[in-house]
């Protein structure tokens, strides 16, 4: 590959691993920012993570690690964030320049909580992003799974399709295939909407639902997102069938590898939300995904949201789990 642009991420949890991992393998040198110096030394002595996805073993002599987070995107072209969004805000206040010259792509699959705000939204209206420059990665695709080098897809999307191409290309290998989208608020949207549908899930398989019911809450969750998108977002006619929209919530709610579906596994089976939290080593995004979107449908009007509805109750409301999804079967058709 020749004439590609120098690229960075920003991050060091599991999808950021995996990401870096991608990259790697396709370029010379990728720029990594961690937070800490202790994951800094770490990678650079015994060439994995800390902390996360341990079995990636990387060449860092194809790593610029920093834990400088200016000086990671000043030498990149292209940032990939793959932050959790409940921490990214305060990431970001240390960065010192604008982003005017940069492509942006949002790998963060969640809300900024103090600003109920998609990342590419903000990193536009706060750090003077072209609109035309933001883009976003998206599933279905799990860290693990791009760990074991299994077949996997990517739904990339970019303001113009030449950022989407040259993403893609970084991307893929013999393992990874991407498609493209040029509906980059509704699959990043999408990517929040299915990690609280998949709590959901964990709840009821912590309850002791069956796969019978499973596939009734999916199915309504799916159309519970469409409805959801259409009125929050915009009217735009997008195939809520696609891999980045169904294939997503599928594998989110579905997968042993899904946090989310763990973290409302343990809920259901009687776990408070903070043993919960404490007793995971990773991030439900969807927690702080399901207070936002709630509050944005509340705001705007909304539409009928009894699945975010149900799991708002539970997590925020401190309603009991087993008494909250029985009302919520009576919804569902």
């Amino acid at each position: 590959m020749s004439n590609l642009p120098s690229v960075g991420v920003l991050g060091s949890g599991s999808w950021a691993t995996a990401l870096v991992k991608m990259l790697s393998e396709n370029l010379p040198l990728v720029h990594w920012y961690v937070r800490t110096p202790y994951t800094l030394e770490y990678i650079q002595l015994h060439k994995h993570n800390p902390k996360y996805i341990r079995q990636i073993e990387f060449d860092t002599k194809k790593l610029n690690l920093s834990t400088d987070i200016n000086e990671v995107v000043s030498a990149s072209d292209y940032i990939i964030i793959a932050i959790p969004s409940a921490f990214v805000k305060g990431e970001l206040d240390n960065l010192e320049m604008t982003l005017e010259e940069k492509v942006v792509f949002s790998a963060t699959k969640g809300i900024i909580p103090e600003n109920l705000m998609i990342l590419s939204d903000y990193l536009v209206e706060r750090f003077r992003l072209p609109v035309k420059q933001a883009g976003v990665i998206a599933g279905p695709c799990h860290a693990e799974e791009v760990a074991m080098e299994r077949l996997s897809y990517l739904t990339v999307g970019a303001g113009k399709k030449i950022y989407a191409r040259t993403m893609s290309e970084m991307l893929e290998s013999e393992y990874i295939r991407t498609t493209y989208s040029k509906d980059i608020h509704g699959i990043e949207w999408a990517a929040v909407l299915k990690n609280i549908y998949a709590i959901a899930a964990g709840i009821a398989h912590g309850l002791g639902y069956g796969d019978n019911f499973q596939a009734v809450l999916v199915s309504n969750a799916i159309r519970e997102m469409k409805r959801f998108l259409k009125r929050n977002l915009d009217r735009k006619k997008r195939n809520i069938m696609r891999s980045a929209y169904l294939g997503d919530l599928l594998v989110t709610a579905y997968s042993v590898f899904s946090r989310n579906r763990m973290f409302g596994n343990m809920i259901g089976k009687g776990y408070t939300v903070k043993s919960a939290m404490m007793e995971m080593t990773m991030v439900s995004e969807g927690y702080y995904a399901t207070k936002s979107a709630w509050l944005i449908n509340r705001d705007r009007g909304g539409v009928e949201i009894p699945i975010i509805e149900a799991i708002y109750q539970i997590l925020y409301e401190n309603k009991p789990a087993k008494k909250v999804m029985r009302a919520l079967t009576m919804q569902l058709d």
